[in-house]
């Protein structure tokens, strides 16, 4: 979704980290239709950043996540949409995740963004999640967004069977960040600039 990426990525730059997009396959990036409607994509300033050229170009032309080194880099931040549910059942998406973590590098997400941390597997066989409290779009925020129906699986029993702690906001819908370490998750799109927030705060320490 478009403003889990454009809060997550003003955070970032504002405090003076560089952010480079990746995706699973490679190329362009598609946009969750839903975030582009009224107004929603006016949380926020997204509506901005959407009518950036220069902003939106980041989207066109990105490395597969297989390509990356990702020795270079401090983190992951896994953004989420739907869409997420399907890619992100990916292979080398779990091999960089599982990097991220041994390194004892930040690995983050928000919304549908964790769905990169199911069946992740660490260096010495345990999993990521494996007594981590961590948070992610729940399955009354799926039934208000009328995806519920349509969606392959309920993320929060997902969560709550790997990981040791799955919480929500008392409110559906607004902000809820989970920081365990470095492994650092966001409940929904109202989460993602206090996913960044913490990421923030994690590398300046």
């Amino acid at each position: 979704m478009a403003r889990e990426f454009t809060h997550f990525y003003d955070v970032l730059t504002e405090a003076g980290h560089e952010v480079e997009l990746a995706s699973i396959a490679g190329g362009v990036i598609p946009i969750d239709p839903v975030s582009l409607k009224t107004p929603v994509i006016q949380m926020g300033g997204t509506n901005k950043r959407y009518e950036d050229p220069e902003f939106m170009s980041l989207l066109d032309d990105t490395p597969a996540i297989a390509d990356i080194d990702l020795d270079a880099f401090d983190g992951i931040y896994l953004i989420g949409g739907h869409g997420t549910m399907f890619d992100f059942d990916s292979e080398d998406l779990s091999r960089a995740v599982a990097h991220f973590a041994d390194a004892g590098k930040i690995v983050s997400g928000v919304c549908h963004g964790p769905c990169g941390l199911l069946g992740v597997t660490l260096a010495d066989g345990s999993s990521l999640l494996a007594g981590k409290k961590v948070t992610g779009y729940s399955w009354a925020e799926e039934k208000l967004a009328r995806r519920a129906e349509e969606v392959p699986f309920s993320l929060e029993e997902r969560l709550e069977a790997e990981a040791g702690e799955y919480s929500t906001a008392t409110v559906p819908m607004t902000k809820h960040v989970v920081v365990d370490g470095n492994l650092v998750t966001g409940q929904n799109p109202m989460s993602a600039s206090g996913v960044g927030e913490a990421v923030v705060e994690l590398l300046g320490r």
